[in-house]
């Protein structure tokens, strides 16, 4: 296999090539080698090394990110950018880049589309730089993983060899950002290395979909359960006339049935990935028949732990050759295949966002109205967080003075300090005590009987 990724960033674009596109700009080649000399020559200027780096625009995201590469800096992605959040890992980055001021009392350059050297080269990078992704680890503290460009540049060419045969000359597109290392990996690293150019925007509504499904001949949408699930509604469940060439899906199982409505619209169904921040991927599969297994990728070995089912793997994209504990249970097929059978931790998925409940119940009781925060994953009438609290002897007389509604609203915007708005709790419960066996330990089943009746 070549070294797709790892080329292409040491040679740059060709003037001609389509880096990005939306409706009413374009960016060639030659205009993003501009951009990333002048942000190259601002950074090796810089005695700063580690850079958080953040953007809802696409394409200066990735000129960020190949300036960043090329100049030999750490890169730090963060899960989002609450204050909270940014807060906790503040001592992990000296300096800013981003379109917008995000933090104070760092170093700050700022990304703008004008900003750019004429006539410039492609930088020549003697040493490139890696990546900081953090996510919610188990302890509920954000965990660092560092992705170097000889990992990425590995899943980046499996991607292409695995794939290409399924996206002539394809534009791409996403309803996910290109902050987490799903979308950072589909929708910029995998089309700038493969020649495919890519939306600078985010698309957030079925009717910009359809725009650009009708607009394109060949399309590749970058999405996930939460969003292809609503999809077919959308689309009035009918078959349509444009349909994207191939359709991904990432961020946790896509359920059998909206994978036969995106087969009813679109004609095939999605490709999924599983995989993760720290493992890359693992797995696709498409969803032809109900419980389909997941096929391995190339150069990738599993095996199940004896003890608990534990999928273990061994990976290319991973910082060493040793096996590595997945907190998935699986259930082996055949060489190769599996079936997912639920986590093992405390880490969830709530619309695709990686959630640590350690992480959610800790900020909740450090609320001075909370005694203590139970969280519980309720599946009816869809997958949302519900939240039993106990509260202190302040908090009892807030609930009486205020109403729960209002009570309620106080703690989600607590919350808002570290985690987006799609992840809160959507239920909330305020028992006298929370139900403990006789070991200390609160009782699973009986928390999740507080909201069978609302």
């Amino acid at each position: 296999m070549t070294e797709l990724l790892k080329s292409w960033l040491s040679k740059g674009p060709s003037s001609q090539q389509l880096i990005s596109f939306n409706h009413h700009d374009i960016v060639t080649g030659a205009v993003f080698t501009g951009q990333v000399a002048h942000l190259h020559q601002q950074l090796v200027q810089s005695p700063s090394k580690r850079w958080l780096l953040a953007s809802e625009s696409s394409d200066l995201f990735a000129v960020g990110l190949c300036a960043a590469m090329l100049a030999g800096k750490e890169i730090i992605l963060p899960a989002n950018t609450q204050t909270g959040s940014l807060s906790e890992i503040t001592h992990e980055f000296d300096g800013v880049i981003s379109d917008q001021a995000i933090c104070e009392g760092k170093c700050f350059i700022m990304l703008k589309k004008d900003h750019a050297l004429a006539s410039a080269t492609w930088p020549v990078s003697t040493q490139f730089g890696e990546l900081i992704l953090f996510t919610s680890g188990s302890s509920g503290h954000p965990k660092a993983i560092h992705k170097t460009l000889n990992q990425l540049d590995a899943e980046v060419t499996v991607l292409e060899h695995t794939f290409a045969k399924h996206l002539p000359q394809c534009s791409v597109i996403s309803t996910v950002s290109h902050q987490h290392i799903y979308g950072l990996l589909f929708k910029i690293l995998w089309p700038l290395a493969a020649n495919r150019p890519f939306l600078s925007d985010l698309v957030e509504y079925p009717e910009t979909l359809t725009y650009y499904t009708s607009l394109f001949p060949n399309l590749c949408l970058i999405s996930s359960p939460a969003q292809l699930s609503r999809l077919p509604d959308a689309l009035d469940n009918e078959a349509q006339l444009r349909a994207p060439s191939l359709v991904f899906s990432s961020g946790g199982p896509l359920n059998y049935d909206s994978a036969q409505g995106i087969a009813q619209c679109y004609g095939k169904q999605p490709i999924e990935v599983f995989g993760s921040t720290e493992t890359g991927g693992i797995a696709f599969r498409r969803q032809t028949q109900e419980n389909q297994a997941w096929q391995v990728f190339h150069g990738i070995e599993i095996k199940q732990d004896k003890k608990d089912s534990a999928l273990n793997l061994k990976s290319p994209y991973l910082e060493d050759a040793n096996w590595l504990r997945c907190e998935d249970q699986i259930e082996l097929v055949d060489e190769g295949l599996f079936h997912l059978c639920g986590r093992l931790d405390r880490i969830i998925k709530i619309e695709e966002k990686r959630v640590s409940l350690v992480q959610m119940e800790a900020l909740l009781e450090s609320h001075p109205l909370i005694e203590h925060g139970a969280l519980v994953m309720l599946t009816e009438p869809r997958t949302q967080l519900g939240a039993a609290i106990t509260l202190s002897k302040l908090g009892k007389k807030a609930l009486e003075s205020e109403g729960k509604l209002s009570l309620n609203n106080h703690f989600k915007a607590h919350l808002l300090t570290q985690f987006e708005r799609v992840t809160l709790p959507r239920r909330w419960r305020y028992p006298d005590t929370l139900p403990l066996n006789k070991q200390g330990k609160r009782v699973q089943a009986q928390i999740l009987e507080l909201f069978d009746h609302d």
